[in-house]
């Protein structure tokens, strides 16, 4: 058997046509979403005149949305048709992106001003976060059609790697955009990618809707909570990967590095912000070949442990490698805890629950993204960037210590369970 053989014989949901247009749609949508992200980052930093707090209240504006309408969104992803319903959320992302369009003119700043324009962003940046509320669910739902489970590990993996791809071109496009052109031509070519995503998910067929009665939401709700406040290992990914993420989350103060501590400028603030997505890459190039199968709940407590200290150490640095170098392990050793994560709720998941604990996940990860920007933000106009970078690392290494007593199910987990033991 040739290489490609033995690689596709692996990666048999490669074959699958629709599964193909699903990971042209993870990718392109989440390039788009992070080259914006990256791009409205810096340029509310400097429409502030480089305000360390404005970075944590872009965070603060995305979670309360995306929280909110997770109490929601599972439920009513679960009685709808996935297919059409990412075709909306795509098509309500481009409108909004195109409202950013506007607020990067700098006739439209010169204006209105750029504390009004700054308002504005962060209205986009709610909406946005509704959308992610749904969007989550959505694909999470979508996924468990396309495939047979015996193909889920492996495919996770794809899946995982097309929105790493995304969140390391995303930023660096997004810092080299900038830096060649402008804000604005920067969005346009952000928005420009959206078209890509929807027309690679109006590829995929309708799938079959599998939970068609409809109950109260807070009952639906309730159910769901309880689902994954009863299974130990759900809970415990979910619980590591949140707290790991909300006091580790230094990404969210690169614009500070970049102008103020490494001076290295937009391009050099696109290579920083893509860093963790092309160590992540790498995680995912060897574990497509390598896959977890010994201890890897150990070994996800031990990356994410590592995952700390990388942190710390990116903190304290002033040499624009050795910071590139961290951020670069970081995203190699999180990439494990991505992988094993996702594994865990599509295999423990049941069909009819995909949307609720998709929802529960949002709430848990999706979210401590932009509550890790908010705490970075805060604890770095409170006691200084670097103090703020190092507290989070400590931080991490303190949760992976709690997690390893807490959560013994994770000692002895498995990535291929029986049957009876989902």
């Amino acid at each position: 058997m040739n290489f490609t053989q033995a690689f596709l014989q692996k990666n048999q949901a490669l074959r699958n046509s629709a599964f193909r247009k699903y990971l042209s749609l993870r990718f392109t949508l989440i390039l788009s979403l992070f080259m914006q992200n990256a791009i409205l980052y810096l340029m509310v930093y400097r429409l502030t005149g480089h305000d360390k707090l404005s970075l944590g209240l872009m965070g603060l504006w995305e979670v309360i949305p995306a929280l909110a309408f997770s109490l929601i969104s599972g439920t009513f992803v679960e009685t709808r048709e996935k297919r059409r319903l990412l075709i909306i959320i795509v098509l309500c992302y481009m409108v909004l992106s195109a409202l950013f369009v506007l607020l990067a003119s700098k006739a439209f700043q010169i204006s209105v001003g750029n504390q009004l324009t700054v308002w504005l962003i962060y209205g986009g940046i709610f909406i946005g976060g509704m959308l992610r509320a749904f969007l989550s669910p959505a694909t999470f739902s979508l996924f468990g059609t396309l495939l047979p489970k015996d193909q889920y590990a492996y495919a996770n993996t794809w899946s995982s790697t097309a929105w790493m791809l995304g969140s390391v071109f995303g930023p660096l496009l997004g810092g080299l955009a900038i830096a060649v052109t402008s804000f604005q031509i920067s969005l346009i070519c952000a928005l420009a990618v959206q078209v890509i995503s929807l027309y690679a998910i109006v590829g995929i067929p309708a799938q079959p809707i599998m939970k068609k009665e409809k109950e109260p939401i807070l009952k639906s709700l309730k159910e769901g909570i309880r689902f994954v406040f009863n299974k130990q290992l759900i809970l415990a990914a979910l619980s590591l990967d949140m707290f790991a993420v909300l006091f580790g989350g230094a990404v969210a103060l690169l614009p500070v590095y970049a102008d103020d501590i490494l001076k290295v400028g937009e391009f050099g603030y696109g290579w920083l912000k893509a860093a963790p997505g092309i160590g992540a890459l790498i995680t995912f190039g060897i574990i497509s070949f390598f896959p977890l199968k010994k201890q890897p709940g150990i070994k996800l407590l031990l990356c994410i442990a590592g995952f700390g200290v990388s942190t710390i150490i990116f903190g304290i640095s002033t040499s624009f490698i050795l910071s590139f170098m961290m951020l670069l392990a970081g995203g190699m050793l999180d990439a494990v805890s991505v992988v094993i994560r996702g594994t865990i709720l599509q295999l423990y998941t049941p069909d009819e629950m995909r949307g609720r604990v998709a929802a529960v996940n949002t709430m848990f990860i999706s979210s401590s993204n932009e509550l890790g920007a908010l705490e970075s933000g805060v604890t770095a106009k409170w006691m200084g960037t670097i103090p703020a970078v190092v507290f989070g690392g400590c931080m991490t290494l303190i949760v992976v210590g709690v997690t390893y007593f807490k959560a013994p199910l994770l000692h002895t987990l498995s990535l291929h369970p029986k049957e009876d033991e989902r």
